[in-house]
């Protein structure tokens, strides 16, 4: 059995990578992303030794897909960074490829909320989509719907808030979230990869104690003695304190000065989400797929303290 991991150089899908290399013998698996040049040389260095085949594939390019996917029986598909109809097709084209190139069976990073009725979060359409897309497809699947990224809130807001005087803006009010650790979500999608999961199921990818944006922000206030301040903000002004540091509204936005790669309609609609109490539902799914509890914020405090102790201030300088 050889498994394909896209995206490798990616934060999610590369701690995916090294799950399994963890639990696979190199050769049997093929690494796959756009620019193999944005992976390290160390880890392509240690990925060769192992046996890994690291190879360039873009969504865009349907025909390259099918040629790499053609190599492989599992596919770990990771959602494009794109939104709306660009990734929609590209969507398409990477289930067009597996489809063509024989692929036994496709684990899908979805968002929490797709399957539920009145979540409007910005991305929710394109996911949505793809689901529906995988289940008329004929191909086996499994779906891994994540929660917020628990490090978004440790690296992200953090840069944000020192960007702007110490003030920690969200619309996401006094709601809480029960958001997903991408090692979790790592594990999680290694065990789907592995066959742990049952056939064609969904699973809901999150931690088990809710936690407010404002917990988090005085969390981290203590532990770096940095003054941040919670402030709540609407949808205009979550809009112009997100403007104001260059943040674009859509993917196909300028992110030359950004200090995120995410685009403002995702950001503000996903902290609505929190605020209307949406994004703070407990699933166990992560400890019946990886046999542990999930992570908490409080656990990965001290692995993002770099953020505030070096004063990092762009996406970029995160590790």
């Amino acid at each position: 059995m050889k498994y394909i991991i896209t995206g490798v150089d990616g934060k999610l899908a590369g701690r995916v990578a090294e799950n399994m290399l963890q639990q696979v013998d190199g050769t049997d698996l093929i690494f796959t992303c756009p620019d193999p040049n944005r992976v390290s040389e160390e880890k392509k260095e240690r990925w060769k030794k192992a046996g890994v085949t690291l190879c360039a594939v873009s969504y865009d390019d349907e025909e390259q897909m099918k040629e790499v996917f053609s190599r492989g029986e599992r596919l770990f598909f990771i959602s494009s960074i794109l939104n709306g109809e660009r990734r929609v097709c590209q969507h398409h084209s990477v289930i067009e490829a597996c489809k063509k190139a024989g692929i036994e069976h496709i684990t899908y990073t979805s968002f929490f909320g797709a399957n539920r009725e009145g979540y409007n979060q910005y991305v929710l359409p394109d996911h949505r989509a793809t689901e529906k897309m995988l289940r008329e497809c004929g191909i086996e699947y499994n779906i891994m719907r994540n929660n917020l990224y628990m490090e978004n809130y440790l690296t992200t807001s953090v840069m944000l808030a020192m960007l702007s005087d110490n003030v920690w803006g969200t619309t996401a009010g006094e709601g809480k979230v029960t958001s997903i650790a991408k090692d979790d979500s790592a594990r999680c999608a290694a065990a789907l990869l592995l066959g742990k999961g049952e056939k064609n199921k969904d699973y809901d990818l999150t931690s088990l104690e809710p936690v407010s944006q404002r917990d988090i922000c005085n969390m981290i206030a203590e532990k770096s003695g940095i003054p941040f301040q919670y402030k709540p903000m609407n949808a205009e002004e979550f809009l112009e304190y997100l403007e104001a540091l260059h943040i674009p509204k859509t993917t196909d936005g300028d992110f030359s000065r950004s200090p995120v790669p995410f685009c403002s309609n995702d950001m503000i609609t996903n902290e609505a989400g929190i605020s209307e109490g949406q994004m703070g539902i407990v699933s166990h799914d992560v400890e019946l797929l990886t046999g542990r509890k999930p992570l908490e914020v409080r656990d990965l405090l001290d692995q993002y303290s770099y953020v505030w102790r070096d004063k990092v201030t762009n996406w970029k300088q995160l590790y």
